[in-house]
């Protein structure tokens, strides 16, 4: 808004130039556009010749320049507050706060005003500083304003920097803190060991930064530089920056290095039990390290607040539950953080797609599109790690669907974000799923330094079964899916050999032995049930069911057959690939709702889910849910035996029910089928997507062999 236009505006609405108001007037009119009150706060006069500054201010008020109230209009306070003299305005201003603090008024509202416009003031700095302080867990947005208000207000940069940069971190905005941060840290002196204020909040930050661009690398570093300048005495956040990193003696020593416990608060002691659950699962026997994780996710629910870290209690114990074989456990872990809004805003997307890895695991396709949905409601770029969590879970999910088109998309954008990240103990979750993508795609050698890095890491932690295991597995996935037996050999000796104190090692090296049979079509049809059965009690039903499916399309005898497809069918009991996901809406919107919990179809629901009023219309040939999803997969390019193999049910009952489809049709030929196939079924598959959620498939999937 231009001068000339306010000056126009405020003499239109007044009548009168502020520059023809008399000396006295104009004081006290100043003094109420900074803040005094009159009668109440009154100000200081130098101009008023003895007249009592109520009478300015009804001789002001009288004129039309005051509102009826006694205060000046917003027009007319930026004129005058622009055009007056700044040692007149410092002055008053000054005089106000003495006012407030000789009348120990709270000072936060003027504050905010003042240091707005530029006044200085270690008063007003003080509080600014001290109430941005006080938001840095609940609103780090408000928090970074009022602590930016108070360096312009006076404070210290240096000793405010730390928090400034945790607020900008709780933003999301990394860039932000990380320049701050770099200034900071270059004020350190090298070779003294006074370190600068606040210290070691700094440190936390820093490290939370690094770690959320995919570097933990560089958070141990951090950690590293700083305990040799300063004692840290017991620091859990930094212990499990050097564990994921694979400094696991390290780690210990900062927990357990028999300096004095910590603080009896909610998030210290929640961060304490996180880095102690962390080492417990780096065990032979790591049983102790989900219950402890859990507790810690708990407590950190219960303090309502957000505080940098390089990981969450709740994410770090669905990561363990999720390898461990305890999808289950791990998605109300993630839904109880969700809920309690742990870790704030920036880090809801990463507990979201979490969740939806959970989800996945469950064989909940639509529920895991719903979390990935939520993850991106806010609207913010994600940080390098979660976009690889990201893309692995897309790459998970085509690959159980069975979408080649969807899977070749998703791996190349996984592909992208692996590049962008160093590997840490947190990546071994994603690269679980790579593993088996690069095989199947053929795309093996661009994985191999990224998998070197891991193998190596778990080499240096001691191999633990928890997070080595389910490596090796997908490994032996891998080579069978690439029939390469010399690579297979390593990861099942691996399996074996750790078969005796882990158990879910056992259930692997079982479940990869009846794969090698199944491919050789020379198998025991107890041996794979029991296999698959055990995969499914692990807490990996989708494997399992995929295992007895492939092992009944190449039975021999048709009572093995039925046996095995009745296998899957048990492990398998919930399909939802066609049932198009409904997306929840946050619980700000959808009070005593959990995010991410998938609501039952309605009433008015068609048979397995498909709404009613989704079915084909006029002329166009009714389908049965069975029927229906055939359809789908006839689309997709696949066999018979593909599709047998698919929804567990034999080769020829899948060829009855094309041929009653191609009837009902009445289609002369496979492609024109295919032609009215397309018509009809595209009124009940959302635009742009499969059925399944994905992206429409355009090249036919003839991979038979699919562990």
């Amino acid at each position: 808004m231009g001068a000339n236009y306010l000056e126009t505006h405020v003499r239109m609405t007044t009548g009168i130039d502020p520059q023809d108001l008399d000396t006295a007037t104009y004081e006290v009119v100043l003094a109420l556009c900074i803040g005094f009150s009159v009668p109440g706060l009154v100000p200081p006069l130098l101009y008023s010749g003895g007249v009592p500054a109520e009478q300015l201010a009804a001789r002001a008020t009288s004129a039309g320049f005051l509102q009826a109230d006694g205060r000046p209009s917003l027009e007319l306070r930026t004129v005058m507050l622009r055009d007056a003299d700044v040692y007149q305005v410092r002055r008053l201003q000054r005089a106000l706060v003495d006012l407030y603090c000789s009348e120990s008024l709270p000072l936060g509202a003027l504050a905010r005003g003042l240091a707005a416009e530029g006044y200085v003031d270690e008063r007003l700095a003080d509080v600014l500083g001290h109430q941005g302080t006080a938001l840095l867990g609940t609103d780090p947005a408000g928090a970074l304003e009022l602590l930016d208000l108070a360096v312009a207000a006076g404070a210290d940069s240096l000793s405010t920097a730390p928090r400034r940069a945790e607020a900008a971190l709780g933003v999301g905005d990394l860039d932000t803190a990380s320049r701050i941060l770099d200034i900071y840290f270059g004020q350190q002196p090298p070779d003294s060991q006074l370190v600068l204020p606040d210290f070691a909040r700094a440190v936390q930050v820093s490290c939370a930064v690094w770690s959320h661009r995919g570097m933990m690398s560089r958070a141990a570093d951090v950690q590293q530089w700083a305990a040799a300048l300063q004692s840290p005495g017991v620091e859990p956040l930094g212990a499990l920056a050097l564990l994921a990193a694979g400094d696991a003696t390290g780690a210990r020593s900062m927990v357990g290095g028999g300096a004095a416990a910590p603080s009896p608060s909610l998030k210290d002691v929640a961060y304490m039990l996180l880095a102690e659950g962390a080492l417990l699962s780096l065990e032979s026997e790591p049983y102790g390290a989900l219950p402890m994780l859990i507790r810690a996710s708990d407590t950190l629910n219960a303090t309502g607040q957000g505080s940098p870290a390089p990981e969450l209690p709740a994410c770090f114990a669905a990561i363990v539950g999720l390898l461990a074989g305890s999808p289950q456990t791990a998605l109300s872990v993630i839904q109880a953080a969700l809920a309690s809004g742990q870790g704030g805003p920036v880090l809801r997307p990463r507990l979201c797609l979490l969740g939806g890895w959970a989800a996945m695991l469950l064989d909940q396709p639509a529920l895991a599109r719903t979390f990935i949905v939520d993850a991106g409601r806010l609207e913010q770029q994600l940080v390098p790690r979660d976009e690889l969590l990201l893309q692995a879970l897309e790459v998970g999910l085509a690959r159980r669907a069975g979408d080649t088109s969807a899977l070749v998309q998703a791996w190349q954008r996984a592909r992208e974000a692996l590049l962008h990240v160093s590997v840490d103990l947190m990546a071994v979750l994603p690269l679980n799923e790579l593993v088996i993508a690069a095989a199947r795609l053929r795309d093996v050698e661009r994985l191999k330094p990224h998998l070197e890095e891991a193998w190596l890491l778990l080499s240096r932690l001691g191999n633990p079964p928890l997070w080595s295991v389910p490596l090796h597995w997908s490994a032996v996935q891998a080579a069978l899916l690439q029939e390469r037996p010399d690579d297979l050999g390593p990861h099942a000796a691996a399996l074996v050999n750790q078969a005796m104190s882990y158990p879910l090692a056992a259930t692997f090296a079982g479940a990869g032995k009846a794969w090698v049979t199944v491919l050789a079509e020379r198998f025991d049809t107890d041996f794979v049930e029991l296999a698959a059965r055990n995969l499914a009690a692990a807490g990996f039903p989708w494997e399992g069911a995929r295992l007895a499916g492939h092992a009944s399309a190449r039975a021999a005898e048709r009572k093995d057959m039925t046996r095995l497809l009745s296998c899957a069918r048990d492990l398998r009991p919930v399909r939802e690939r066609l049932i198009r996901p409904e997306v929840t809406r946050p619980p700000q919107e959808r009070p005593g709702t959990q995010v991410g919990i998938a609501r039952p179809p309605s009433a008015g629901a068609g048979e397995r889910g498909v709404p009613r009023d989704s079915a084909p219309r006029g002329d166009t040939p009714m389908l049965s849910g069975r029927e229906r999803e055939i359809a789908h997969l006839v689309l997709q390019g696949k066999t018979y035996r593909e599709i047998s193999e698919e929804i567990f049910i034999s080769p020829r009952t899948v060829e009855h029910h094309v041929a009653r489809i191609r009837r009902r049709y009445g289609a002369s030929s496979r492609s024109e089928l295919l032609a009215r196939l397309r018509l009809s079924l595209e009124q009940t598959t959302t635009p742009g997507t499969t059925a399944g959620g994905g992206s429409p498939v355009s090249a036919p999937n003839r991979s038979a062999r699919n562990p």
